[in-house]
Formats: structure tokens, C-alpha cells, sequence
């Protein structure tokens, strides 16, 4: 009789737990366990920017109080080139799964926060993982592989070596790096208009090592020169573009490669500077379809 008894509790408490082990183990992390370890840094490659932005700034603080902490802490991952990285949700922030989960969810948000670092850390796919205990987890596909960065900087290097000297100015070094990326690219209207995907056009390697690129391999290729440069910039996307921001004589001036690179009906290459270093009135002058941005992500 007394087994039977103790079979019939078992089966009770065994019920009773399975039933709430979701909050026994909520009371578990939340007072018992010593596993919530806060990172208080992450790894930074070669590729990190110190660079602090309206939008998004880089963070020490892993144990976020408000969306934009989350923001800022998506953007440290990714601008430091981290591939995975784990935080978790304070007891104290009631809606912060919420918040990541509008943050993960968001196309757009996650391609904003790609704009400001460096091409080589940015993402090709990002996915963010959690659970009910506030553990986050992010993984990142990086756009460039290992052996494309160490063909790309080659590249770079030799352009800069034997076309910039230090006695120019930051004007007259970005114009010629400007002008031979036009010279040396072709327009990708087969992906661009028929989805045919030949070449690498998306990135850099399709413009400076195949030459052929769309908007976003212009903007990934001036954007590594203007790293190897020094110069301050970062991307800026509307709904349809995307082109480079430059942060030179204390002023942000516009710089668009794509549109300074005309498809011409016959054939024929062209060059232009309608969009080479000018402000935002300026380039609203020549054409607002697809240079009319949010101001609240990228205006500094």
C-alpha cells in the first residue's frame, strides 16, 4: 500500500513539475542560480570604429535599460566583428524581450545599424536567438570572407600606392579614388533589372575585382578606401539606395559613386560629379526619388 502511495506522489510531483517548470525555473535564475554573467566587454578585430553616432553609439554596458541600449548594444557586436555574443535581460526591464524582439524583427533597423561600420564587419545575416529568461543570443554572417578582405586590401593598397600622395588634400585624395572607381566599374543592370546574378556587384569585390557593381558595391568600395584613409564616413540607405556620407572639414557631405556613374543609352561610359561631396540641399536639388532619407537614423 505504502508504495503504491509513494507512486502516486512521485507521479503527483513529477506532474507538478513538468507542469511548472517554466516557473521553477524562472525562481531558479532569478534567486538560486549564479549563471546570469554579464559580459563586461567583447573581442574588437582590426575592423572596430571608435566612431559615436546619434543613432547608435558604442556601448561597455551589456545590461540594457531601454531600447536604445539594446540598439547601441546590437551595433557594438557588430561593428566590433563578433560572429556570436550572449547578454541577457535584467529582472528590472520588464520589456526587454519585447524591445529585442522589435529590434531582431526589423529589416530595416538591423540594415540601419549595418550602415555606420566598417564594410568587412558588417552583416550579410544577423539572427538573434532567446528564451523566456532573458538570454539573448546573436549570430553573424559576415558579406566578406577571409580571403576576399585579403584580395580587396591588396587591391586598395596598390590603388592608394600609386595614385595618392600625402601632400594632397582630403578633397583631391577622395575625388581620385571617386573618379577611378567610376572609370574601372561598370553599371550591373543584369542584376540589377533582369535579377541575374554574374557578379559579386553587391560588394566591393564585384566593383574593384570584377568591375561590375550596383549601388551598394560602390558605396562598400569608397567606403574601404575612406577607412585606409582615415577619413570619417558611413553609409546612408533610403528605400531603394544607398551611398556614402563623409565627415570632412567639420561638416557631413554627401558622396553618391552610382548616380556620378550614368547608364547611358548608347553605350557609352561617362563620368559626372553632380553627387560628389555636397550637402543635403544640394543633392535634394539634383534628385529627391531616392536620396530623401530618415533624418532620425542619419542625420548627426
Amino acid at each position: 500500500m505504502k508504495k503504491i502511495l509513494y507512486f502516486v506522489i512521485f507521479i503527483l510531483l513529477f506532474s507538478l513539475t513538468f507542469y511548472y517548470k517554466e516557473d521553477i525555473l524562472i525562481y531558479y535564475n532569478k534567486y538560486l542560480s549564479n549563471t546570469k554573467q554579464v559580459p563586461t566587454s567583447l573581442e574588437k578585430n582590426e575592423y572596430y570604429r571608435n566612431y559615436n553616432f546619434k543613432y547608435v553609439a558604442n556601448t561597455d554596458n551589456f545590461s540594457p535599460n531601454t531600447k536604445q541600449d539594446i540598439l547601441n548594444i546590437y551595433y557594438t557586436i557588430i561593428n566590433s566583428g563578433m560572429e556570436n555574443f550572449t547578454f541577457y535581460c535584467p529582472d528590472t526591464y520588464e520589456t526587454c524581450l519585447d524591445d529585442v524582439k522589435d529590434i531582431a524583427y526589423n529589416k530595416t533597423v538591423l540594415s540601419n545599424i549595418n550602415d555606420f561600420v566598417h564594410p568587412y564587419n558588417s552583416f550579410n545575416q544577423i539572427e538573434t536567438s532567446f528564451d523566456s529568461l532573458g538570454e539573448i543570443n546573436i549570430k553573424v554572417i559576415h558579406n566578406y570572407t577571409e580571403e576576399m578582405e585579403i584580395i580587396l586590401d591588396y587591391k586598395i593598397d596598390e590603388i592608394i600606392k600609386n595614385k595618392i600622395t600625402d601632400d594632397m588634400d582630403t578633397v583631391n585624395k577622395i575625388k581620385i579614388i571617386h573618379d577611378y572607381i567610376i572609370n574601372n566599374t561598370k553599371y550591373d543592370q543584369n542584376r540589377s533589372d533582369k535579377n541575374i546574378f554574374e557578379y559579386k556587384s553587391n560588394n566591393a569585390y564585384g566593383v574593384l575585382i570584377e568591375g561590375y557593381g550596383i549601388c551598394s558595391g560602390y558605396t562598400d568600395s569608397m567606403m574601404l578606401f575612406l577607412e585606409k584613409l582615415n577619413i570619417k564616413s558611413h553609409k546612408v540607405s533610403s528605400e531603394n539606395h544607398v551611398w556614402n556620407k563623409v565627415f570632412i572639414n567639420n561638416n557631413w557631405y554627401n558622396l553618391d559613386l552610382t548616380w556620378d556613374d550614368p547608364v547611358n543609352s548608347d553605350g557609352s561610359d561617362s563620368l559626372e560629379h553632380t553627387f560628389f561631396l555636397v550637402t543635403d540641399d544640394e543633392m535634394l536639388k539634383n534628385d529627391k526619388t531616392e536620396h530623401t532619407y530618415n533624418e532620425d537614423v542619419y542625420k548627426n
